[in-house]
């Protein structure tokens, strides 16, 4: 066995703090899986004096988390810092630059940089490794990267926030609003004090972008994503979509395309079949769908201290085994050789296909159906099922649900605009897509 791994630690956060704690628990069997030992050199992080549930008083304090980057006596500096640009890309960039490994989960960068990084790993013979920065514990990226070679993946699918996961099952379980189980979400830690990121989808849309990368072999484009979080659902629509067997859930979408490829996230209608309609509470899924292999479906805890250091460990051995290998023969950092990535296009929403959800509160009068189905029917779009509720006593509206069939979306908004025209329809039409995943 070689001299040890030589690791630097920059942020001793959840996760942070989970990875050293790790590395002092699993030493010697991540030594005989490695190969070598890992030792951790040297910590940083804002506050020395912050009680954390770990011992670091046998490894050195940098002030400077930079200083790790340059620190002769470091092999791998693991980035927990967080954020997409600042001290974390600084940190990754000078580390690598300096011929040593990152080890990160910071999916904000990977999704805004991570190909420039990438290209300055393979220009200077280091190791760029990111199990972490998708799906927590899952090990989503080695089986996309390595696992599912042989396939052309064909589609991704994913329940990639633990949180808007928690907040939609909780919902549709109690039948309470969104603020109130927001609260409650904040309240057991699921959520953060400002949730935007979260509830609006920007932080599934940072990983998904990271997957579909790997997946289809293009360029990192988070500007080229679609995000739309789940702050505007109501318990009628996930009742409502209940009732025509199917269940929302916040997914991430990536689809190839002879013209390009879907890159979306959004609330999904999935049928309460699929196994990953009834992934609940905080957990994540993600549904892979290869030409080879079909359909494969990888599942467990997308958050938290250990499930997420668990991934970092993971990292870090793969370090321990490739480091010494030619960097021109490792497994590429995005699963396809740097000079072979596809320029084809994240598309616009517009140009997306699914089928949907629409829900629209009209007048209970004569007609009004045949008005809005020949609406849909001038654009090509039909109707797979529909639902007309009954009025409640001395009320003279109700709601009409449509489910479609597959639809461009600039036809189906286009129709929208037109059904919202009409003057018997009130208010804004309600629009979810709506997934069949088979």
């Amino acid at each position: 066995m070689t001299g040890p791994l030589k690791i630097g630690i920059a942020g001793l956060g959840t996760v942070g703090a989970g990875v050293v704690k790790l590395l002092a628990e699993h030493n010697r069997l991540l030594s005989l899986r490695g190969g070598r030992r890992l030792k951790l050199v040297a910590v940083s992080a804002r506050s020395k004096a912050k009680k954390r549930d770990i011992d670091v008083s046998g490894v050195r304090w940098e002030k400077d988390p930079l200083a790790l980057a340059t620190a002769p006596d470091i092999d791998v500096v693991v980035e927990q810092i967080g954020g997409s640009s600042g001290v974390a890309k600084r940190l990754a960039e000078r580390a690598l630059r300096a011929g040593k490994h990152v080890v990160t989960a910071n999916k904000a960068l990977l999704a805004m940089h991570g190909a420039e990084l990438a290209a300055l790993a393979e220009k200077r013979g280091g190791i760029l490794a990111f199990e972490a920065a998708v799906a927590g514990g899952i090990p989503i990226i080695k089986a996309l990267r390595e696992g599912l070679t042989a396939n052309r993946i064909e589609w991704i699918a994913g329940i990639i926030n633990g949180t808007s996961n928690f907040i939609l099952s909780t919902m549709r379980d109690t039948g309470a609003s969104f603020e109130s189980v927001l609260a409650e979400a904040q309240k057991r830690g699921y959520a953060e004090a400002d949730p935007t990121f979260d509830v609006e989808g920007i932080d599934a849309a940072h990983k998904l972008t990271i997957m579909a990368a790997i997946a289809f072999g293009v360029p990192m484009d988070f500007a080229g994503a679609y995000h739309e979080g789940i702050t505007k659902l109501t318990r009628e629509d996930l009742r409502y979509a209940e009732e025509l067997g199917y269940r929302i859930k916040l997914l991430g979408i990536a689809r190839l395309r002879p013209d390009g490829y879907e890159l979306r996230v959004h609330p999904t209608l999935v049928p309460k079949r699929r196994l990953i309609a009834n992934v609940e509470g905080a957990m994540n899924a993600v549904l892979v769908k290869g030409d080879a292999v079909g359909a494969t479906m990888y599942y467990g805890a997308g958050a938290g201290a250990e499930p997420t250091a668990s991934a970092v460990i993971a990292d870090l051995v793969d370090v321990t085994r490739m480091h010494t290998a030619d960097p021109e023969h490792r497994v590429p950092h995005l699963a396809f050789q740097p000079d072979r990535l596809s320029a084809v296009p994240a598309l616009p929403m517009g140009e997306v296909e699914t089928a949907y959800y629409l829900r629209m509160r009209v007048e209970d009068r004569p007609g009004v159906l045949a008005d809005i189905t020949r609406i849909l029917a001038d654009r090509e779009i039909s109707i797979d099922a529909m639902i007309q509720k009954e009025p409640s006593e001395g009320e003279e509206q109700t709601d009409i649900i449509l489910l479609t069939h597959r639809s461009i979306e600039k036809r189906v908004d286009d129709a929208i605009r037109a059904i919202e025209a009409l003057a018997t329809v009130r208010g804004a039409v309600v629009r979810i897509r709506l997934e069949d995943l088979a």
